[in-house]
């Protein structure tokens, strides 16, 4: 299995408001960057889309390390949270319907595919590729504004 790490990221100006998602993939030797834009979103969405949109790039399941400073999006998987909510209908402990379900369907299907293990980090400190990511994001809004 072709081993991966991904490095991803989402913004947004105002929330919800326009919104930017930036990400790095490693493999071997070879670095590529994507980033994208979306008119009215959340800073959560971005986030979510930042991991799929990276991981829809691999052509074949691998074995991946993501890292991300979302907690909503590693502590999902690292905390049981999806587990849960698709156990109850996909609502929250408190009852109430979890917010971007397609989102976070498609992950469900991409971590099915992938041997992923979610890593979080500390967001705009010294991780390189993290800030990279962040700069991604927010050039995509900056460019729309």
């Amino acid at each position: 299995m072709k081993k991966v790490k991904i490095y991803t990221d989402g913004a947004c100006s105002g929330n919800p408001g326009k919104g930017g998602w930036g990400a790095v993939l490693f493999y071997r030797d070879e670095k590529r960057e994507i980033s994208g834009y979306e008119e009215n979103t959340t800073n959560n969405k971005m986030e979510l889309t930042a991991a799929i949109k990276a991981l829809e790039r691999l052509k074949e399941p691998c074995e991946v390390e993501l890292y991300s400073d979302s907690a909503y999006l590693v502590n999902a998987f690292l905390e049981g949270w999806l587990t849960k909510w698709q156990m109850n209908g996909f609502k929250s402990s408190n009852k109430k319907p979890v917010q971007n379900v397609d989102l976070w369907q498609k992950l469900i299907d991409l971590n099915n595919i992938h041997k992923i293990t979610w890593i979080k980090v500390k967001g705009h400190a010294d991780n390189v590729y993290n800030n990279r990511c962040d700069a991604l994001a927010t050039g995509e809004i900056a460019k729309h504004k």
